[in-house]
């Protein structure tokens, strides 16, 4: 089963992603992260991606794809994605890039919380950067502030969680969101849960929106 998490930053989904990879499998697919990679890599989509950065310009939806469709190739099981898509138009090349894989149309789970809330939660978010894990100074601390919990090493607090910078992306969430919510449901691929509950609730929640729709095929 192939999972996209629908929310805005700082609602819990790659806390929730890490948790599924090691409960249901799911591989954990970033776009930021990939194209970070390739970047850094130096691959001739890395180099593609980065011209279009290079110029102020946003990295085009086919590229994008392109990219997902390599990672696709080398996963035997399910992915979960997370930032992808953005947009109705990228939601449709998503489904077409399934199909032509085999594979199943991914269902949508959204992390439905009150926009007011995410930015107390995105201002207290410190990242380890090697690993993506995220913890939060008041809702889900290191064990040592400032440390990971599991390589010991320095966490950070991105220049993106600065309280003008969430205000733009809450902005841009809500726009882009909207209308992709809208699609997901009208073709009765989504499912909401309460990101404003602990994170094992919400864990729990999820594992049932999974656990019901691979009922739902089998039937």
């Amino acid at each position: 089963m192939d999972v996209v998490f629908l929310g805005p930053p700082g609602a819990g989904k790659g806390t929730q992603a890490q948790r599924l990879e090691r409960l249901e499998g799911l591989v954990q697919f970033s776009t930021g992260d990939l194209l970070r990679e390739h970047r850094t890599a130096g691959t001739p989509l890395g180099r593609a991606a980065q011209d279009y950065m290079d110029r102020g310009e946003l990295v085009p939806d086919a590229l994008i794809i392109e990219m997902m469709e390599g990672e696709l190739d080398r996963t035997n099981g399910g992915v979960l994605l997370d930032g992808f898509p953005r947009t109705v138009p990228q939601a449709v090349a998503l489904d077409a890039l399934l199909a032509r894989k085999g594979r199943r149309p991914a269902i949508a789970v959204l992390f439905d919380i009150d926009l007011s809330l995410i930015q107390e939660r995105l201002e207290g978010r410190w990242t380890n950067p090697r690993t993506g894990r995220v913890y939060h100074e008041r809702f889900a601390p290191p064990r040592v502030a400032g440390i990971d919990d599991e390589d010991g090493g320095p966490l950070i607090q991105r220049d993106d969680d600065t309280a003008e910078t969430i205000r733009k992306r809450l902005v841009v969430y809500r726009e882009q969101t909207e209308p992709l919510v809208a699609y997901y449901r009208g073709q009765g691929r989504l499912y909401s849960v309460d990101a404003t509950q602990p994170v094992d609730v919400v864990s729990a929640e999820i594992e049932r929106v999974l656990h019901r729709r691979t009922g739902e095929r089998r039937a």
